[in-house]
C-alpha cells in the first residue's frame, strides 16, 4: 500500500512539474533518508511515463546508486538496487549517453557475477548499454572478461545461468562496438560450453563485427592450438563473411596448407581436415590463388590421394578443377606434370580404373585452361595417337587438344 502512495504522489506532483525540468524527480530520487526501494519508485514511475530526453538525470541518478551501493545490507535492499541500476542502464542506453560510459562500466564491476549475490542481469544491462553508448575506452576489458569466461567451464547450473547473462552482455556490446578486437572471443563463444542460446547469439553477431576477419580467421587456423574441429569451425564461418575475395583467397591457403601440415591421429581430427582441405579447395577455384605456396599442396592434395590405398577422389577431382579454373603457367604445369606421370603410367603400368578415370579428368582440366603452351598440344597429340591407349582415350586426348586450339 505504501508503494501504491508514493507511486501515485509522484505521478500528481512530478507530471506537473516535469514540464519545465526533472528538478522535482531528482530531490525524490537523491533524498538522504531515501531506501533503495524508495529510489526504485521513482525511477518506475519515470520510465512508466515514458519520459525521454533525460539521459543527464540517468547518469547522475547511477552516479548516485553507485555512491551509496556499500549501503546495502539485505537481499530486499539488493534486488531494489540491481532493479534500479537496470532501468538506469537501459535509459541511458536508449538515450545513447556516451558520458556515462565510465559510470556503466562501474555498474558491470559493481554488479559482476563473480560475487555470488549478484544476478547477472544488472551486469548484463550495464555492458549493452555501454555498447549502445559507444564506450569503446572499455573495449579492451570487456574483450579481457569474454577471454576469462570462454577459458572456464560452469559445473554449476546457477553459476552458469548468471555467467551467461554476463556473456550475453559482452557479446552485444562487442558487436555495437564493431571493432575486428572483438571478433576472436565472440568466436570462441559461438563454438563454446555454453547453452545452444547464448552460441547462437554469438554466431548472429560475427557478421556484424567487422566484414572482413581474415587475419584473425587464418591465426586461428594456422595456431597449434586449435584443434581442427574449431580451425573447420573458423573456415567455415569465413566462407559467410562479407571479405572480399581477395581476402577469402589468403585464408583459403592458410586454411589448405593447415590441413596437410597439421598431424594427428584422431579420427574425427582427420575428417575435420579434410573437409577443410577440399573447401579450401574449392574456394580457390572461385576466387582464385592467393600466392604460389599454394601449388605445392594442391599438388600434394592430387598426389597424396592418387598414391594412396584408399584415394578420395573427391579431393582429386577439386583439385583439378581448380587449378583448370586458375589456368595460370603455374597450374598449366602442375596439370602436365599430372599428365606426364599418366603417360610413363600407361606404358609401363599399372593401369587400373583409378587411372583411367584419373586420365580423364586431367585430360579435360588440361583443354578447359585454354592454355598456349606448345608442349600441352605436342603432349596431348602424342597422346591422341599412341596405341599405348584405348580409342576412347584418344578421343578424350583428342577433344582437349581441340579445345587448345579453338
Amino acid at each position: 500500500m505504501k508503494r501504491i502512495i508514493i507511486s501515485l504522489c509522484l505521478c500528481f506532483f512530478g507530471m506537473t512539474v516535469f514540464a519545465q525540468n526533472m528538478s522535482y524527480y531528482t530531490n525524490e530520487y537523491m533524498r538522504p533518508d531515501g531506501s533503495f526501494s524508495h529510489r526504485l519508485i521513482i525511477l518506475e514511475t519515470i520510465r512508466q511515463e515514458g519520459i525521454s530526453g533525460i539521459g543527464e538525470f540517468y547518469h547522475d541518478a547511477l552516479k548516485f546508486l553507485l555512491l551509496r551501493a556499500p549501503d546495502i545490507r539485505d537481499r530486499t535492499e539488493r534486488d531494489a538496487a540491481e532493479k534500479s541500476a537496470i532501468i538506469l542502464c537501459q535509459g541511458l542506453g536508449a538515450e545513447k549517453f556516451t558520458n556515462a560510459a565510465p559510470e556503466l562500466w562501474h555498474t558491470a564491476e559493481v554488479f559482476d557475477v563473480v560475487r555470488d549475490a549478484n544476478d547477472g542481469n544488472t551486469m548484463q544491462a550495464a555492458l549493452i548499454a555501454l555498447g549502445q553508448v559507444n564506450g569503446k575506452d572499455f573495449l579492451p576489458q570487456i574483450v579481457q572478461r569474454l577471454n576469462n569466461y570462454n577459458a572456464q567451464t560452469y559445473r554449476n547450473a546457477e553459476t552458469r545461468r548468471r555467467v551467461q547473462m554476463a556473456v550475453i552482455g559482452c557479446i552485444y556490446a562487442l558487436e555495437s562496438f564493431r571493432d575486428i578486437s572483438g571478433y576472436r572471443p565472440v568466436f570462441f563463444t559461438s563454438n563454446g560450453s555454453y547453452d545452444t542460446s547464448v552460441k547462437q547469439i554469438a554466431r548472429d553477431a560475427l557478421p556484424n563485427i567487422v566484414d572482413d576477419p581474415g587475419e584473425i580467421i587464418s591465426a586461428i587456423i594456422i595456431d597449434a592450438s586449435s584443434d581442427p574441429s574449431v580451425k573447420l569451425l573458423a573456415w567455415n564461418e569465413m566462407l559467410r563473411t562479407r571479405a572480399p575475395d581477395s581476402s577469402k583467397a589468403k585464408v583459403a591457403a592458410a586454411a589448405l596448407s593447415t590441413g596437410w601440415i597439421y598431424t594427428t591421429s584422431n579420427r574425427n581430427f582427420v575428417a575435420n581436415l579434410s573437409s577443410m582441405r577440399k573447401s579450401a579447395i574449392d574456394t580457390i577455384r572461385q576466387v582464385g590463388v592467393a600466392d604460389n605456396s599454394v601449388y605445392d599442396f594442391l599438388e600434394r592434395s592430387y598426389s597424396r590421394n592418387f598414391i594412396s590405398n584408399s584415394p578420395d577422389y573427391d579431393e582429386i577431382m577439386l583439385t583439378l578443377n581448380a587449378l583448370a579454373a586458375v589456368g595460370s603457367d603455374e597450374a598449366v604445369e602442375l596439370l602436365m606434370k599430372f599428365l606426364r606421370e599418366l603417360n610413363d603410367r600407361r606404358r609401363i603400368g599399372p593401369w587400373g580404373n583409378k587411372e583411367t578415370q584419373v586420365f580423364q579428368w586431367v585430360v579435360s582440366c588440361l583443354g578447359a585452361t585454354r592454355t598456349q603452351s606448345s608442349e600441352a598440344r605436342l603432349l596431348l597429340n602424342r597422346i591422341q595417337h599412341s596405341s599405348d591407349y584405348t580409342p576412347r582415350e584418344q578421343t578424350r586426348a583428342g577433344d582437349a587438344l581441340n579445345m587448345l586450339t579453338r
